[in-house]
């Protein structure tokens, strides 16, 4: 199968990056997203591959002393009814082939092959039991530049059961890929007892989402710095609210790291004097080190979180590092994942709506002393009005985002598993967020450049030369969603900054 060139499913082109690789313990979070754009090829580690090779063999030698979950009984309700030794393999695609049930759009690439590098690099951690060659086949679809179709519903944060069913029916050739590249497609797997289970026990995709939100969230945080940076000079705001010694005497490390960045960007002093038009600056200006703060420590956790997750076997049953035994336990249960999550989006709405009093504030002539929404031309002129409109309209999404996933509960098969993380769920709010949030700052940008440009004398810093370079001139009444979209693109610009 195929994908259209404009949709949204279809693989992203390779960019000819280095390799990442792959050894079950040291997989980072930028590491994951260059993989989930296509921007590197995964290389498994040796000494990986033959601990998965280990945890393999243990699993056989543990199955034909006793039962194992999962591969000599049911799954989940099913749990006690026993499966006879020669029907292993057909109770196995049993359960990929019933549990591949997930419904709705399909997921964009991107997301599916962060899902397929997390899952690789998992089970090359040991504990699964899964043959290599599961390995094989999920490295070479990254290669590749193919992925399975996955459904976006189906996971709860208790494993994401549809989707590696799905990608796990595509693995041994019953589902097409998805592809527009020429190089092939992987040879198809062929299943052996006890490998269904093994591969469908694991978050995979909510940790490449949350992998994605992170980086994502990185660059924006940062991005966030430098447009708070010209909203405060463009209102003429003090730099007292971002002294060293402020933020030494209540030592949050996000608060501190946002006022340093603040002041290095405008290159204040480490204790800039009052020099604002007022005693006080709006919160807005004022609280934005405590705010974003609270966001930027947000994240770090949220990265800590990822990067134990997809270095870590979750599988059950866990075969033991010394192949001593398997241990049936519920480490796929995602509760620091789902929570974490919902965290950083709580703490994103927080800086958004910082972001939106900045950007009605900059419209305020009482606080600017520019013409009202920043027009020129006829007293009627609505200027950059509109925008806070727009921007009040991304925050409201966002703001639906950060209703806590992880207050949700379900009770599910008869019973058995009374609760659920919701990691799933708290995953793709995140994403949204992270879209809603993007446009938030957006219009915040394209408004304080275009303050900064009506300032008789604009301040020589680095940052409003290149946001100033990149955003359409002009202050005429003229549609502004070109210059939203520029100041979108222009964000991780302004990140590296």
């Amino acid at each position: 199968m195929s994908t259209t060139a404009d949709d949204p499913t279809r693989p992203p082109p390779a960019s000819g990056g280095g390799p990442v690789t792959l050894d079950g313990t040291g997989l980072t979070v930028d590491e994951l997203t260059r993989l989930a754009e296509g921007e590197a090829v995964p290389v498994v580690a040796p000494e990986a591959y033959e601990r998965a090779r280990r945890s393999w063999h243990s699993a056989q030698r543990l199955a034909a002393s006793g039962r194992l979950y999962g591969r000599g009984t049911g799954v989940g309700a099913h749990r006690s009814v026993t499966v006879d030794a020669d029907d292993e393999v057909a109770h196995g695609l049993r359960v990929l082939r019933s549990h591949a049930g997930g419904a709705g759009p399909l997921l964009p690439a991107r997301e599916v092959r962060a899902m397929l590098a997390v899952r690789a690099n998992q089970l090359l951690a040991g504990g699964s039991g899964i043959q290599p060659a599961f390995v094989d086949a999920l490295t070479e679809a990254l290669t590749l530049g193919v992925h399975p179709a996955v459904n976006t519903y189906g996971g709860l944060g208790t494993g994401d059961l549809t989707a590696l069913a799905q990608t796990g029916l595509t693995l041994l050739g019953e589902r097409p890929w998805l592809t527009d590249a020429p190089a092939g497609l992987p040879t198809p797997v062929t299943l052996h007892p006890g490998d269904a289970l093994a591969l469908l026990s694991s978050n995979a995709l909510a940790l490449g989402q949350a992998g994605i939100v992170c980086h994502e969230v990185g660059v924006l945080s940062r991005a966030t710095h430098a447009v708070a940076a010209l909203a405060l000079v463009a209102v003429g705001g003090s730099g007292e609210a971002y002294a060293a010694s402020v933020h030494a005497v209540r030592p949050y490390p996000g608060a501190a790291r946002a006022a340093a960045e603040v002041r290095r960007l405008l290159g204040m002093a480490d204790q800039p004097q009052g020099t604002g038009r007022r005693i006080q600056d709006p919160f807005g200006f004022r609280a934005f080190p405590q705010v974003h703060g609270c966001a930027l420590d947000a994240a770090d956790m949220l990265r800590r979180i990822v990067e134990v997750e997809v270095n870590c076997p979750s599988e059950n049953p866990l075969i033991a590092p010394d192949g001593s035994t398997a241990h049936h336990h519920g480490g796929f249960f995602a509760a620091p994942l789902g929570l974490a999550l919902d965290g950083l989006v709580l703490a994103l709405l927080q800086t958004a709506q910082l972001s939106v009093a900045r950007l009605t504030a900059l419209g305020d002539p009482d606080l600017t002393g520019l013409p009202a929404f920043l027009a020129s031309g006829p007293a009627s002129s609505s200027g950059t009005m509109i925008l806070e409109y727009t921007a009040n309209s991304a925050l409201a999404e966002l703001r639906a985002c950060a209703a806590p996933a992880s207050a949700g509960h379900a009770v599910l098969s008869h019973g058995l598993e009374e609760a659920a993380s919701f990691a799933s769920q708290a995953a793709r709010q995140a994403l949204r967020a992270v879209d809603a949030y993007a446009t938030v700052l957006a219009c915040e940008l394209v408004t304080a450049v275009r303050a900064l440009r009506l300032h008789p004398v604009p301040p020589p810093a680095p940052v409003l030369a290149v946001a100033a370079a990149a955003l359409p001139e002009g202050t005429d009444d003229r549609p502004l969603t070109a210059d939203v979209t520029a100041a979108t693109e222009l964000l991780p610009a302004l990140a590296a900054l």
